[in-house]
């Protein structure tokens, strides 16, 4: 798109670094989660410089890009990263994969050496690129500083490129220092792509066919895309059904409801038996999430046809539209989700009653972001009928991603509550976050569901056949001797925090943290 950018000179000289944060500043990427190093001091000059760049400190890179993901998941925009070389990046990757698979936009600044440095092989010498290219959509190096600006405003155009991507830009050191007049204006955005006739005609086709038929659905979830697949289900009577982990849905008393595909294979396979036509949303034929010994991975049906309506980059909002319209399904109202909020639970503190607890208490226009893991489905169960709210899910898989997502969210939309349904194991992975939250003030309610153990790796474990595991095995599966004190570890970072033994403390601990500006956190011993 180098063709496309007005590269100009200007009477301002100011540091490459500069010129790359007044490009992303007028391109509308404002936010910078970052974790710095030597290489990088010119651009964190260059932050303290424009007085409309918020800059957020990550004491970990995966609390930076963790936090990336959940501000591009609920902004739609970028946000920047900043990571120091090769190994800061690598400390980043497991959330910057998530970002990918949630088809997140991101823009990845990653410092590097100096271009003049580079064959001396230092001892924080790598293959940066190659480190970055399997979770980037786009991929470049900047080598000089007249190139910055440009390489900038094309990093910020591939992030937002549909449906959203990673966009990953290398800045040497010397680069962000050295002077330059150099500027570039916002690229346009790139268009996305136009609704396919033929596949809105075939899915019209097959939920004409009187065959059973599932509308499959990935992607953002919002309540006009669920809207419009209700009144196609009503009409045709096919079924709607979500993929197992979505990046954003929306969910909740007055949007219409939608039944997500089950975690484990041999579930989702009788969810989906006797299908003959499969219609994918933005979405991809379901499998399941590992490979097991003796098990089928591909979960469609034998003889089932599967139609495209509409891939990632396309017009999802369109393409529903088309296909509402083609099977005589616009005039219908939706059906939506009554509102019902349960009794204060009683009693003993388990998954169940704290999902029921949460369903009592919830707040308006809330956002959840879910790594509850094996406890977090009493929580997703409980609260389908709870005030409008966006949920938010492990979209790849790799864990330690619910509390830097939190974390994100909450910088993205300082107006709603962020409720962290977090599992206990998955939340030592980026622990960090919780001292960011607090020096950002951000209203987050985190809840840690303490089983004290990784409960889905035992479940696992007998699932591919590793059976009758010894005490040593066991033990790499739970997280005691020592347990871990997690009213202590937040308020060793100034969070308020409760610990939870039965379903009354934690309906007192949920009550306040909802009702305390800032975060806080609740230990429930599940």
């Amino acid at each position: 798109m180098t063709d496309q950018i007005e590269k100009t000179k200007t009477n301002k000289d100011r540091s490459g670094a500069e010129s790359l944060v007044e490009t992303f500043v007028d391109a509308g990427v404002d936010v910078c989660f970052a974790n710095p190093g030597t290489s990088e001091m010119h651009f964190v000059a260059a932050l303290d410089n424009n007085p409309q760049m918020r800059c957020v400190l990550g004491l970990f890179e995966g609390v930076v890009t963790g936090a990336a993901d959940g501000y591009g998941r609920m902004q739609g925009t970028p946000a920047a990263t900043l990571t120091h070389l090769g190994p800061g990046l690598g400390n980043g990757l497991a959330n910057l994969h998530n970002a990918k698979k949630a088809r997140t936009p991101v823009v990845n600044v990653i410092g590097d050496h100096a271009t003049f440095h580079r064959k001396y092989d230092a001892p924080l010498s790598s293959d940066v690129a190659g480190i970055a290219a399997p979770v980037s959509g786009w991929l470049k190096i900047s080598e000089s500083a007249d190139d910055v600006a440009r390489d900038g405003a094309e990093a910020v155009q591939a992030a937002m490129a549909p449906p959203g991507q990673v966009a990953s830009l290398i800045l040497p050191a010397d680069t962000a220092w050295n002077r330059t007049e150099a500027s570039a204006r916002p690229l346009p955005k790139v268009e996305v792509a136009a609704v396919d006739a033929a596949g809105v005609e075939a899915a019209a086709q097959a939920l004409h066919s009187g065959k059973s038929t599932v509308l499959l659905m990935n992607g953002i979830l919002t309540e006009s895309r669920l809207a419009l697949a209700n009144r196609i289900a009503q009409k045709t009577g096919a079924r709607i059904i979500s993929d197992t982990f979505i990046s954003r849905m929306r969910r909740g008393a007055g949007v219409a409801e939608i039944q997500r595909l089950p975690y484990f294979g041999e579930q989702a396979a009788e969810v989906l038996q006797g299908v003959e036509h499969l219609i994918l949303i933005s979405s991809q034929p379901p499998i399941t999430f590992f490979a097991y010994p003796d098990k089928p991975n591909w979960l469609t049906p034998d003889g089932c046809e599967i139609h495209t309506l509409v891939e990632r980059d396309g017009d999802v909002d369109g393409a529903l539209d088309a296909l509402c319209q083609a099977v005589g399904a616009s005039a219908l109202q939706p059906i939506l989700m009554e509102p019902m909020r349960p009794d204060a639970p009683k009693g003993e503190l388990n998954p169940s009653t704290v999902g029921q607890s949460l369903a009592h208490y919830f707040p308006e226009n809330a956002i959840v972001v879910d790594e509850g893991g094996t406890c977090g489905g009493g929580s997703a169960m409980a609260t389908a009928a709870a005030p409008a709210h966006d949920w938010l899910m492990l979209t790849g898989g790799s864990i330690g991603y619910g509390l830097p997502t939190a974390t994100g969210a909450a910088v993205a939309c300082p107006d709603r509550r962020v409720i962290n349904l977090q599992a206990d194991g998955s939340a030592m992975y980026t622990v960090q976050a919780l001292w960011t939250q607090v020096r950002e003030s951000l209203d987050i309610t985190t809840i840690i569901l303490a089983n004290r153990k990784y409960a889905i790796l035992q479940i696992e474990f007998a699932r591919v056949g590793a059976h009758n595991p010894g005490p040593k095995a066991m033990s790499m599966l739970d997280l005691t001797r020592p347990d871990l004190d997690w009213v202590s570890l937040a308020k060793g970072m100034g969070m308020n925090a409760w610990q939870a033994n039965s379903a009354e403390e934690f309906n007192a601990a949920l009550e306040a943290s909802l009702n305390t500006p800032g975060p806080s956190l609740i230990e429930a011993l599940v």
